[in-house]
């Protein structure tokens, strides 16, 4: 049923959990694994790299090169991919390029006026993808 599951991370707490269940999905069901990260542009990226990343290229192709080493020690065929732009959008092209029969990505659980301002990079996802979208919360 899912042979191509595409995996978007960015290397936070919850993308680490989405990244096991990830590899622990795509090997149950012999599924190639796409990880994504996005180099993130747009209206809120400058606020974030001051804060979390110096060089995001840099930053999204570690996390990537870091699932696939994962996946590949549990047997997982993967492939990895850079994207940049805005998380969201990028993630929804990849799907689409990639040929996923499944997104799986992480969320922060966020709330409120910051949910509000920031948005939601999996809300988005999961309201415009054209596959199914599990969603793994940080923390459980």
């Amino acid at each position: 049923m899912y042979q191509d599951l595409l995996l978007a991370t960015d290397g936070s707490d919850g993308a680490r959990r989405a990244t096991e269940h990830a590899i622990s999905l795509a090997d149950r069901l012999g599924a190639t694994l796409h990880v994504l990260s996005v180099a993130e542009e747009g209206p809120h990226s400058s606020e974030k790299r001051d804060q979390m990343r110096a060089d995001p290229e840099a930053e999204a192709t570690d996390v990537v090169e870091t699932a696939e080493r994962t996946a590949t020690a549990e047997g997982v065929d993967a492939t990895t991919t850079v994207r940049h732009g805005v998380p969201q959008e990028e993630i929804l092209e990849a799907a689409e390029v990639s040929n996923a029969d499944l997104i799986v990505v992480g969320t922060v659980g966020r709330s409120g006026l910051d949910q509000l301002i920031v948005g939601s990079v999996a809300e988005e996802v999961v309201r415009n993808a054209p596959v199914p979208v599990v969603t793994v919360r940080e923390g459980t």
